[in-house]
């Protein structure tokens, strides 16, 4: 019965050649991007991967921005990143982390001919290297290392070398997939000769049990060079608390005197990071959230003149967030990326600040590569139909051309679903922004199952982005009407829209969604009896809630990794901070609080769950435990819930592995086909 099931859930159309899983995982993805300094020729890293292995590749390929002439120079490699052109004794070299094919490999820093291939060796780093930069003059390179700096249960009883335990002391024991490895990530820095052979490597950071770049997501973004390659800068986040904080900092440090750190933006306590020089060398800008303990706060800019001490905020009175902030060559403006009303859309802003100027327009993502000379920049385009390519943008009037189509093969004769945008009236008058996706050959005349989409994060905007596992394209393919609500605490439409969600998990953010359902059931190419809600982490705990508040308009519901009891949560996720902000403290901490964790916990509304329920969460999920998804199934089984639950041993928060990631969309497809289908 399943497999026909799963066959009806993933056939296509007559005729017609639709996305799949399988598809969807053979796509070739564009990775790290670097540009020759004359601004002509961009090198860039390719992933694809083998369902047959269940492994990716990588590749390097290099571009001409004028013709859009592409070679590929590497190929077959284990992995390829932290691309960056330098000058060399030899000239201009391509220089990047990789890790080749070979058993025993392990991850050193090389240097690339892009004009004959011809490849050097440049590291050769016991362990390898991670999170890597080049100085400009490419006489220095900075890279972290993990250093082992506590001790094993083994280690401190040398007489049980068989003992199989933990002893902990503090917080933070493990982390998002991973338990604590007795090491910390530092900060490395080692001069590069004439000769391109590196020299020994010092470490910066020598016996802090601290972290840089910042863990679990921060990478060399942290952490930069001056022009003039003597000074770096890093972040660090040095606190007692860890667990209950989010106060990084960023340092300065001279080569000429690599122990002696400078905390330029002490006193702030929120996230300060990813520092970057401007191109004269007098300023240091980085990003920076004001509050305390709130990990999505506005990202905005703060700007240290070197000579003087003083800090200005260019983007002061701006009321979006701020990512990838990069200088101009004049050292005057900034370019930055910005959530903006479902999209991620480009900006200028004088060093003075002001208003931003828009630089993008239209239904994508865009991000920011490089800036070239004549007005140009590098960037990086996605939508929810097609992933990242990269394109040359005019700064002038918004002119784009596409460099690369790494994927054209498979594109080509496939039939490709439509988007479009909607407003949708909230409970409390104001208007959500939804987008909405339709079956490719939509026919307004015929009658679709629906899918409310539910975001996590739980702020975390639905732009234009294209998902290798909440992919839209792929659920339209499937023959799905999709509705994906921008509900209240989503950035791109204010603060005040992106924090109400925090204290109101339940609250306004589900009405949102009901809102935007409600809408499009009363149209009448919808099929109301054929109706899902689907997401994941926050999305999870949205349809965990919804199957105990307004869960009579679905028929199908799935969750992965979401949040269903909100006082176990907090006392098995890591990160406290998150949850002392977003849930107002301890569930113990006052009687107020421990009434809205009660209103708001799904967990006392299981009485009224009938709605069939997918339950799907990972091992190795730290952030939400797996123990939150098999409360749910065990709710679901007792009350005679139709219920499934797809556990994954070996995965986290997220499905990384390719032949898992298959599995999870024939589960989740044949689920919806059980009880959405006709």
């Amino acid at each position: 019965m399943l497999n026909s099931i799963l066959l009806l859930a993933l056939a296509a159309p007559v005729q017609e050649r639709v996305m799949t899983p399988e598809l969807l995982w053979d796509l070739e993805r564009i990775g790290s991007t670097s540009v020759t300094a004359d601004g002509t020729t961009a090198a860039y890293a390719v992933r694809d991967y083998d369902l047959g292995t269940n492994a990716g590749r990588s590749a390097i390929h290099v571009v001409d921005l004028a013709s859009g002439e592409t070679r590929a120079l590497l190929d077959g490699w284990r992995s390829v990143g932290a691309l960056q052109f330098r000058p060399t004794a030899y000239g201009e070299r391509l220089m990047f982390t990789g890790r080749p094919d070979v058993d025993g490999a392990s991850t050193q820093l090389y240097a690339l001919n892009i004009t004959d291939g011809s490849l050097k060796q440049v590291t050769d780093v016991e362990g390898g290297v991670a999170n890597l930069k080049v100085a400009p003059d490419a006489k220095h390179v900075a890279f972290t290392m993990d250093v082992k700096l506590d001790a094993t249960v083994n280690e401190v009883y040398e007489d049980l070398p068989f003992a199989d335990a933990r002893i902990i002391d503090a917080l933070m024991y493990r982390h998002w997939d991973a338990w604590h490895d007795y090491a910390y990530s530092h900060l490395f820095v080692a001069p590069i000769g004439d000769d391109l052979k590196a020299g020994e490597h010092v470490d910066l950071m020598e016996g802090m049990r601290v972290d840089c770049p910042v863990p679990p997501f921060g990478g060399s973004e942290q952490f930069n060079w001056s022009p003039d390659g003597e000074w770096l800068a890093f972040t660090m986040k040095e606190v007692e608390r860890w667990a209950e904080s989010t106060d990084s900092d960023v340092y300065l440090i001279s080569l000429d005197a690599p122990m002696e750190r400078r905390n330029v933006s002490d006193g702030r306590d929120g996230y300060d990071n990813d520092p970057t020089f401007a191109p004269d060398g007098t300023r240091l800008a980085w990003h920076s959230m004001e509050r305390p303990g709130f990990e999505s706060d506005r990202n905005r800019i703060l700007v240290l003149d070197l000579d003087s001490g003083e800090v200005t905020e260019p983007t002061a009175g701006l009321d979006q967030t701020v990512h990838g902030a990069t200088w101009t060559a004049d050292s005057e403006s900034f370019v930055f990326a910005s959530e903006w009303r479902g999209t991620n859309q480009l900006f200028h802003l004088p060093l003075g600040g002001g208003t931003p100027r828009q630089l993008t327009e239209g239904q994508h993502n865009f991000g920011l590569v490089d800036l070239l000379p004549g007005g140009e920049a590098l960037v990086s385009v996605m939508d929810m139909k097609r992933p990242r390519e990269l394109a040359v943008l005019s700064m002038d009037d918004a002119a784009l051309r596409m460099v690369t189509d790494v994927n054209a093969e498979h594109y080509e004769g496939l039939a490709l679903p439509g988007v479009e945008e909607r407003w949708v009236e909230a409970t409390d008058g104001k208007k959500i922004h939804c987008w909405v996706i339709f079956p490719p050959d939509f026919d307004p005349s015929k009658k679709y199952p629906l899918l409310t989409y539910c975001q996590g994060g739980p702020q975390g905007q639905i732009g234009q982005w294209f998902s290798y596992r909440w992919n839209f394209h792929l659920m339209a393919a499937q023959g799905y009407v999709v509705v994906a609500p921008n509900r209240r605490g989503l950035p791109g439409f204010g603060r005040e829209w992106n924090d109400q969600i925090s204290t109101d998990w339940g609250g306004q953010a589900m009405k949102d969604i009901l809102s935007a359902t409600d809408s499009m059931l009363a149209e009448s190419y919808i099929d109301d009896e054929r109706v899902g809600a689907v997401g994941a982490s926050f999305g999870g705990y949205t349809v965990y809630w919804l199957m105990g508040n307004g869960g009579e308009r679905f028929s199908a519901m799935i969750a992965h990794c979401g949040v269903f009891n909100l006082e176990s949560m907090y006392g098995s996720t890591e990160e406290l901070f998150f949850v002392n902000h977003d849930l107002g403290g301890p569930y113990w901490k006052s009687r107020s609080i421990q009434d809205e964790y009660d209103r708001f916990s799904p967990h006392n509304y299981v009485g009224k769950w009938k709605t069939p329920l997918l339950v799907v969460h990972g091992q190795k999920d730290f952030r939400v435990p797996v123990t939150q998804g098999m409360e749910a199934f065990t709710a679901a089984q007792v009350q005679g819930v139709p219920s499934r639950f797809l556990y994954f041993p070996e995965e986290g928060h997220w499905v990384l592995s390719p032949q898992n990631g298959v599995l999870w969309h024939r589960v989740f497809f044949s689920w919806l086909a059980e009880h959405c289908g006709e």
